[in-house]
């Protein structure tokens, strides 16, 4: 079994694996068995943020796209590598017809399937749609929220400051809250 891994990011930024499995004809209901069986055991391992499945869209794709993601690259790598890992790769293999490949990524391009990955990406013009509709309101609802906690903490008015928290927080609610949701909600469109 050959794994690629491409990195990008220090280790301390969080990581991000998109694992892709072509599963072979008649197989897919031990597979999904498989994924069930292995899924609680990957979100019993420290760091682990977030377990996605998407699954094949019938006649338009053929990959189960398995998206995991960690606090750091050292958790996701403690994962990957570990002994449970290997043991129900091995157990899976004969019911795909390639590899067990992924990729590892840091930052925010775990949204949308990253490049190289075997999985189909989506236009361009509906990442930035997406993106798009999932920023505007984070970012005016926000300032409505910081502003008037910075005000109750005693905080000086200062622009640079608000600004700094504003965004801090758009950041942290698209990474972690908004885009794996949403972009689950609008896969099939995402995909179509």
């Amino acid at each position: 079994m050959t794994n690629e891994i491409h990195v990008t990011g220090t280790a301390d930024a969080g990581a991000t694996a998109v694992i892709t499995h072509r599963v072979r004809d008649g197989m897919h209901s031990q597979y999904d068995a498989w994924l069930h069986e292995i899924g609680p055991i990957c979100r019993s391992y420290p760091g682990i943020l977030d377990w996605q499945v998407i699954r094949p869209i019938p006649d338009l794709t053929l990959t189960y796209t398995v998206i995991i993601r960690f606090d750091t690259h050292d958790h996701l790598q403690n994962w990957l590598f570990s002994e449970d890992r290997k043991r129900l790769i091995a157990e899976v293999l004969p019911l795909l017809s390639g590899d067990d490949d992924f990729f590892v990524r840091s930052g925010l391009d775990f949204w949308f399937a990253p490049e190289g990955a075997k999985a189909k990406l989506p236009v361009r013009w509906k990442q930035f749609l997406i993106t798009w509709s999932a920023i505007y309101p984070l970012v005016l609802l926000m300032p409505l929220i910081v502003v008037p906690l910075l005000q109750v903490a005693g905080l000086p008015q200062n622009h640079y400051l608000a600004t700094l928290c504003v965004t801090g927080l758009v950041v942290f609610n698209m990474v972690y809250v908004v885009m794996p949701r949403y972009t689950k909600l609008v896969h099939r469109w995402l995909f179509r």
